[in-house]
């Protein structure tokens, strides 16, 4: 089973897109993100994929009341990242209806935590791999650790995490294609879900990563390409469930 995750990047309660993380070089794609979210359902998504840019940068949740307004207003299920580093923001956000949290920075900073979380709500955690060359970034791409990405997801698959989405940072918003061997290397070390982020930028793109479903790439997270019209959602969805 491989998903196409259309994303909604949220600042100052809108629709953006960044380009490698950057929030100097941000473009607004719409002013109402649950109006987005819908579309996206109309069009065939069977999931969104939310990110909290504003919590990103935060380290809480910032958008939150946003948020449940999104999961609320579509009959799919959503999943949330961004800024998610207790408890309290996990619980939150799970009680607005959101099916799936995204933990990125905490899964590095806070082992504890992590581990409790994955012990408490199972695959309804998702770990977050924001990887510069190879190295898992944190507090929304503006640190490196001295962390490996493929390291970190054997780890946490050992305590329960069923789910990585990996970000290769030097493909996002590029448009060039995302790093399938990375991708594919990582499934297969973790022995887990790996979702692709970041790069996919044209239906090619989504039918190769789509073959490797039966090696653990179980979808690809799309942002960019949808907005600016290089990728048609709903045409996506039907070449991926056929390939």
């Amino acid at each position: 089973m491989f998903t196409i995750y259309p994303a909604i990047d949220i600042r100052d309660g809108k629709c953006v897109r960044l380009v490698q993380g950057d929030y100097n070089q941000e473009t607004i794609y719409n002013e109402n993100p649950v109006e987005v979210a819908r579309e996206w359902e109309r069009l065939g998504g069977s999931y969104i994929h939310l990110v909290d840019l504003d919590g990103a940068k935060a380290g809480q949740p910032v958008n939150d009341e946003l948020i449940g307004r999104i999961a609320s207003a579509v009959q799919v299920p959503v999943q949330v990242g961004g800024g998610l580093r207790t408890r309290e923001h996990v619980e939150r956000l799970l009680s607005l209806g959101v099916s799936r949290v995204i933990l990125g920075t905490a899964a590095i900073e806070d082992r504890a935590f992590t581990e409790a979380v994955l012990g408490t709500y199972g695959d309804r955690i998702a770990i977050g791999l924001d990887a510069r060359n190879g190295y898992v970034a944190t507090r929304g791409w503006l640190e490196t650790s001295e962390v490996r990405a493929d390291e970190l997801a054997a780890e946490l698959a050992s305590k329960g995490a069923e789910t990585f989405i990996f970000t290769d940072i030097s493909r996002d918003g590029m448009m060039q294609g995302p790093n399938v061997e990375a991708i594919v290397a990582l499934a297969k070390s973790s022995g887990r879900t790996v979702i692709a982020s970041g790069g996919v930028s044209k239906m090619d793109d989504l039918i190769t990563l789509s073959a490797y479903a039966q090696k653990g790439v179980g979808g690809a997270i799309v942002g960019k390409a949808l907005y600016t019209g290089s990728i048609d959602l709903q045409a996506a969805v039907q070449a991926v469930a056929k390939a």
